[in-house]
């Protein structure tokens, strides 16, 4: 089971950018998709964006497209989320989780809660 943890999450203005990092122990990082999560006050989480085994294929949210970006580099166990233009309703909780045995986004999209490993989370905050 590979262990994640999240940072890079603050207090920023509107417009302003930062990237999310997680990264994994354990020898099976490099062998599961991966997503990024998110969860604002008082709502559901919802998936942000996730990436392949490889880091080959991705997929995003509609609300994600065009602002964030998903990459992995797992010769350093990371996984990373820019976010560009940020807007008060990015406000979250954003979470990392870690397929347990699928390598394709899918395994991330289409996964229960309980089928993935998470994080802790990183708080990101965005005042208008």
């Amino acid at each position: 089971q590979v262990q994640l943890v999240e940072s890079g999450g603050g207090l920023v203005q509107t417009g302003g950018s930062l990237r999310l990092s997680c990264v994994g122990s354990g020898r099976s990082f490099n062998l599961y998709a991966m997503g990024w999560f998110r969860q604002a006050p008082g709502k559901e989480r919802e998936l942000v964006a996730a990436v392949s085994w490889s880091g080959g294929a991705t997929y995003y949210s509609e609300s994600a497209k065009g602002r964030f970006t998903i990459f992995r580099d797992n010769a350093k166990n990371t996984l990373y989320l820019p976010i560009n233009n940020l807007r008060p309703e990015d406000t979250a909780v954003y979470y990392c989780a870690a397929s347990r045995t699928g390598e394709s986004t899918g395994s991330i999209v289409q996964a229960p809660p309980q089928d993935l490993n998470w994080g802790r989370g990183t708080q990101v905050t965005v005042s208008s």
